[in-house]
């Protein structure tokens, strides 16, 4: 287990919107992690792709490893003892799944259902979920966990962050490729079982990959608040 500092730890991902943990979890840990996603995969091959959500209502793996001793003790460092999953998505781009991702923001959040509220919307269907841009204030307080299955360098298209650009809240996005052309940005590497930390209203992309391989990522929103007016997340 790698020892955290916590304030260090807050202070980078707060300072520049993300930040690194190097592999935390045993190889037997990871192993089991990756089978049984893979197991998800080929029992649901009909309806996924590269990539699927959900996870925390129908993967029991996902959710006991978003429990695990390892990702509390992270979150609880973040947002404190009631911070708890609240949305899951796996990635996994591959020789025959090979994309780019342009420069954005993550600003939807999943709900159990539509419930018209001041500030929310707009409102749109994903793999049959409903998701609805909230206030900043509600993104804010959201972390994310990017949990590495594979090893991912540079050219393996690695995730990019332009540092600090998660404290100009919601930029519009007539504003974005302005600010990723005049910005710079850090390619964030990673290694199997590294851990890296997001705000979602930092401007992130990832490229194509120029030697294709494996890159599966297992993401996990974390969240301490409760949505207001009678909306819950979807996963929580």
């Amino acid at each position: 287990m790698v020892v955290l500092s916590q304030t260090e730890l807050i202070q980078e991902l707060e300072q520049s919107g993300f930040a690194v943990i190097r592999n935390p979890f045993s190889t037997h840990h990871l192993d089991q992690l990756t089978d049984e996603l893979e197991s998800f995969r080929d029992a649901h091959n009909s309806a996924v792709s590269a990539g699927f959500r959900n996870l925390l209502k129908e993967c029991p793996a996902v959710r006991a490893f978003a429990e695990s001793k390892e990702i509390r003790e992270i979150v609880v460092a973040l947002q404190g003892e009631k911070s708890k999953a609240v949305r899951s998505i796996f990635f996994d781009k591959t020789p025959a799944s090979n994309w780019y991702v342009t420069w954005h923001q993550d600003l939807s959040i999943a709900v159990e259902k539509r419930i018209d509220t001041e500030g929310f919307g707009p409102w749109t269907v994903k793999d049959g979920t409903t998701h609805t841009q909230p206030p900043r204030e509600i993104l804010e307080h959201i972390v994310a966990l990017r949990i590495h299955l594979d090893s991912c360098p540079s050219d393996n298209g690695a995730i990019k962050f332009i540092a600090g650009s998660h404290k100009d809240g919601i930029i519009a996005p007539a504003d974005v490729p302005n600010r990723a052309e005049t910005s710079t940005s850090t390619i964030c590497t990673a290694e199997r079982g590294d851990i890296i930390l997001m705000r979602p209203l930092i401007l992130h992309s990832s490229s194509k990959s120029t030697k294709p391989d494996h890159r599966r990522v297992l993401h996990l929103e974390f969240s301490a608040i409760d949505l207001p007016n009678g909306l819950n997340w979807t996963e929580a």
